[in-house]
């Protein structure tokens, strides 16, 4: 464990008091529905990059994939490569037609909200499906960020993990609760740069003798560690374990607080940009995450402390035994960050499905923006209490829980959206097909193993949920009158924003 030391204490209340003050700022620039929840469509490419990255890698970026690298060395290469293409393809087919038609469908705020009004959906169906599944995997990938939290507290201050896990939630629900979308986005700039210079300053201070030494040093520990082919263990690695490994990638598709940021966006043109920016980021800090567990490998190999017991903990592990307390401060605000930046996105999207999608549109239509931002806000804390209840567990994996929820989103959304943006024969009765099977596909087969359902449920889920899109829509009646005008619209408005 590492000491209770007052100068990280310190340490920790300022950047919270930093990131507090970034929430209250943004409360007063707060008046409406579409600034709580989109900002006011008017992010920068450099918020929107950074926000987009820091919403999406969350906590794992720093416990799990370090943790990964760690056990399973370059292995780990195939899950960072996938997650690297998701983020360039995302941004690059995705970006730009969403926030485009986002717009042009009567200038929706969520995703379920495009997704209803792209299809002329009168009956609400398919928004309440879609809210129904964010809520859901939300539940999901923001208890990840609590057990995170809880990981990082209970390591660094000594706590007891229920403990831990509450002060984590607090600290989230704080600056959330009052600023809304640009709180979120302002402290993610802030967060993104602190964690990418965290993961790369920590490996290249843990290193001696730069990467051919590293290299040399896990060579002689097990020469496994350095194939991409192979498992720690000699075995050759499976077409199943590589391929889900890769398949990471699909996710970003389907994933709302990622999509929310280019909705937010305030130019076609600064999502260009955006993207750069964002393939960069990505780019160096997964790197940086997976060079800590390599180096975290060779320094527990070295030590007299024993391995680990839980390998998520590596990157603590490092930064406590290498720096002085107060750069070790900084460095370990930089998990918080990492946790707060997802996990504040996650219960914002959240807050909307409840707000927007199924308080306005199914329990009061005629409600005043201000009363919706207050229902928003109110479901920021619901939500909130319900993930804290499923990270009560210490023996909850951050990897897992966001594999589960990362699948769930993919599937459920991925392949909806992308055909939705470009096909223009796909109908209402296809949308809502897709996201059924894609969801249900998630559910089933997580509850499988052995052979074929070893495989990562995120490609059977796409799988199933493409095809069922395109037969359904294929076999039921043409998209509308109307829907085919909006189409045709947003076409030429993409043209011409472009």
């Amino acid at each position: 464990m590492i000491e209770n030391n007052f100068t990280i204490i310190a340490t920790f209340m300022v950047y919270l008091v930093m990131m507090l003050a970034i929430g209250i700022y943004a409360y007063k620039r707060t008046s409406d529905a579409k600034d709580y929840f989109l900002g006011g469509r008017r992010l920068g490419p450099w918020p929107a990059a950074l926000s987009a990255g820091a919403s999406d890698m969350s906590g794992w970026l720093l416990l799990g994939l370090p943790g990964y690298a760690y056990a399973a060395g370059l292995e780990s290469l195939w899950l960072a490569g996938g997650l690297l293409a998701g983020t360039w393809l995302n941004w690059l087919i995705v970006a730009k037609r969403l926030r485009t038609y986002s717009i042009t469908a009567n200038d929706s705020l969520t995703l379920p909200a495009f997704l209803s009004r792209r299809f002329a959906d009168k009956s609400k169906i398919v928004q309440s499906l879609a809210a129904f599944f964010i809520l859901m995997f939300f539940l999901f990938y923001t208890s990840s960020g609590l057990v995170a939290g809880g990981k990082l507290f209970e390591t660094v201050f000594s706590m007891d993990y229920t403990v831990a896990v509450i002060i984590g939630t607090v600290c989230v629900v704080s600056y959330t609760l009052f600023g809304g979308f640009l709180a979120v986005a302002w402290t993610d700039l802030v967060q993104g740069l602190l964690m990418s210079a965290a993961l790369l300053i920590v490996p290249i201070a843990a290193m001696n003798g730069g990467v051919d030494q590293l290299s040399a040093d896990l060579y002689a520990i097990n020469p496994e560690l350095l194939s991409i082919w192979n498992g720690v263990d000699g075995e050759p690695l499976s077409w199943i374990a590589i391929v889900s490994l890769v398949a990471w990638g699909l996710g970003y598709f389907g994933q709302p607080h990622i999509l929310a940021r280019f909705k937010a966006t305030r130019s076609n043109k600064d999502l260009t940009t955006a993207r750069r920016i964002a393939v960069i980021w990505t780019a160096l800090s997964m790197t940086g995450a997976v060079l800590v567990g390599l180096v975290g490998m060779l320094y527990m190999n070295n030590s007299l402390t024993g391995g680990l017991e839980d390998d998520e903990k590596i990157f603590m592990v490092l930064v406590n035994t290498i720096f002085h307390p107060v750069i070790a401060g900084i460095l370990l605000a930089a998990i918080l960050a990492a946790i707060m930046s997802t996990a504040d996105s996650q219960l914002l999207v959240s807050s909307s499905a409840l707000a927007e999608d199924f308080y306005k549109q199914l329990i009061k239509p005629n409600a005043t923006s201000s009363e919706i931002v207050m229902v928003g806000r109110l479901g920021v804390v619901f939500i909130s209490l319900l993930a804290l209840y499923l990270a009560m567990s210490p023996d909850s994996s951050v990897l897992g829980l966001v594999s589960y929820a990362w699948a769930g989103f993919g599937a459920a959304f991925g392949p909806v959206l992308i055909l939705s943006l470009y096909w223009k024969r796909m109908n209402r009765s296809g949308a809502i097909a897709g996201m059924l099977v894609g969801g249900i596909t998630i559910v089933l087969w997580k509850q499988l193993s052995g052979g074929i359902f070893d495989l990562y449920e995120i490609v059977p889920g796409v799988i199933f949920a493409t095809i069922s899109i395109v037969a359904v829509s294929l076999f039921t009646d043409e998209p509308s009158a109307e829907v085919t005008a909006q189409f045709d619209k947003y076409e030429r408005q993409l043209k011409t924003l472009d």
